[in-house]
């Protein structure tokens, strides 16, 4: 098992050398991964699982303590990235499948990763695990609505049909992995070792299915798609930093609350784009899981350096678990 925990310890670091390998190697032979097509859904739901067996009630104390925080920061979320993701595909004009692509990611709730960031950002993790997590739980009925709302230019949108993927593929996993832990303790604290190096292995699969599935429409559009992502992702930062300033927080919450509104769980684009709409669409979700990591890390980088001169150190044993 200590094998296994070194292995995961070490895929989880090199998560983002490890997608963009094959990513590339997808595009270059797409025949050989595009038949992973069929299981983005499944392999979402393992990841989504795998974050369930590292849920604690202990995670919810802070929507109690600081509800309104919290509450800001959800709704900052919920609200900063789905409304750049429009305002980008309608004052950049762009094609159809790659504006709803574009959405889609925004509407999505904070990414898994984001929590991590914040803990290498000296940010307050505690305020970032809740925002994350209700964020979460708010998905299957928050983000259909704002796909309704901000799509429906280009698409014909179900809220029923979004509402029960959501369910499927992210609630489900997510409820049996906090069950499993809570009724079956110690084998699921062993397990969850192992879930980081499972969670890489998926999310690279289900990256490389979307780039070999697509790869002839990145060819004529990704430095589109790209800009975008990137552009999305770098203003979700900023505008969710100042958000928490302009609402008071203090240094430590403003990291948190940045990196919680610029991240997204990209996954569940990638596995909404499949399902109910076209494989292009769900590029700029891949794309976005590849990016935010990169620009996650260098911006927790930069976060680190910055100390707030009238706040004590955020760090706590919650902090240094997660």
């Amino acid at each position: 098992m200590k094998v296994i925990e070194k292995i995961s310890s070490f895929a989880g670091k090199t998560f983002t050398l490890w997608v963009l390998i094959f990513a590339v190697i997808a595009y270059s032979f797409p025949e050989h991964f595009v038949g992973l097509g069929g299981y983005i859904v499944p392999l979402l739901g393992i990841v989504m699982f795998g974050m369930g067996l590292t849920l604690e009630l202990s995670d919810f104390k802070e929507v109690f303590r600081r509800p309104k925080e919290v509450a800001l920061g959800v709704i900052g979320h919920f609200i900063i990235m789905p409304l750049l993701a429009f305002l980008l595909a309608v004052g950049l004009d762009l094609p159809k499948e790659v504006a709803v692509g574009v959405i889609l990611v925004g509407c999505c709730p904070s990414g898994t990763a984001s929590n991590v960031m914040v803990f290498l950002a000296r940010g307050n993790v505690a305020l970032a695990v809740a925002i994350a997590s209700v964020s979460t739980l708010l998905a299957p009925i928050v983000t259909p609505l704002l796909i309704l709302l901000f799509a429906s230019k280009w698409v014909d949108v179900s809220v029923a049909s979004l509402f029960l993927s959501i369910v499927q593929v992210v609630i489900v996993p997510l409820a049996l992995g906090f069950i499993i832990k809570k009724f079956f303790g110690k084998q699921a604290k062993a397990g969850a070792k192992a879930m980081p190096l499972v969670s890489v292995i998926a999310i690279v699969l289900i990256v490389s299915a979307v780039v070999a599935g697509s790869a002839a429409k990145i060819a004529e559009t990704g430095l589109l798609i790209f800009g975008v992502v990137i552009l999305h992702n770098l203003l979700g930062f900023l505008i969710g930093f100042f958000f928490a300033r302009l609402c008071g927080m203090d240094l430590a919450k403003q990291k948190a609350v940045a990196m919680e509104v610029g991240m997204q769980n990209s996954g569940l684009g990638v596995a909404i784009a499949t399902a109910h709409f076209s494989p292009l669409a769900a590029v700029p979700s891949a794309i976005f899981s590849v990016w935010h990591n990169i620009s996650g890390s260098l911006l927790a980088n930069i976060f680190s350096r910055m100390k707030d001169k009238h706040q004590p150190d955020q760090g706590s044993k919650h902090d240094m678990a997660v």
